[in-house]
């Protein structure tokens, strides 16, 4: 994922849409030429509609926290791999190289 240049995070900035979301329904229930009644109810389906959302974007975020992890794991695992494999090939040919009298300290050509 590439980083924004404001310093917010992803879920900074979805709760700050969705407030504002949320904010504008109200709003315009609030404002609407509507019957106390028909109003509440109209916010009641809003509030109902965002708490979907909500969930559904949290669901989403934690999926993609989890595959994000999973990854990261693996990354490591295989890097940290990759390190002991380099780490014992470097370690041999050192033990090889102190093994062999015959070679010469000078640098091969």
């Amino acid at each position: 994922m590439a980083g924004n240049q404001s310093g917010a995070s992803a879920g900074s900035v979805a709760l700050a849409f969705l407030s504002g979301v949320l904010l504008g329904a109200a709003t315009a229930f609030l404002m609407a030429p509507q019957t106390g009644r028909e109003s509440r109810e109209g916010l009641l389906r809003a509030a109902r509609r965002a708490g979907e959302d909500f969930r559904d974007i949290t669901e989403k975020a934690t999926d993609t926290w989890e595959e994000v992890a999973t990854k990261g794991r693996e990354f490591i695992t295989e890097a940290g791999s990759i390190m002991k494999d380099a780490m014992d090939a470097g370690r041999d040919a050192m033990r090889r190289e102190r093994e062999d009298p015959s070679k010469e300290s000078s640098p091969q050509p």
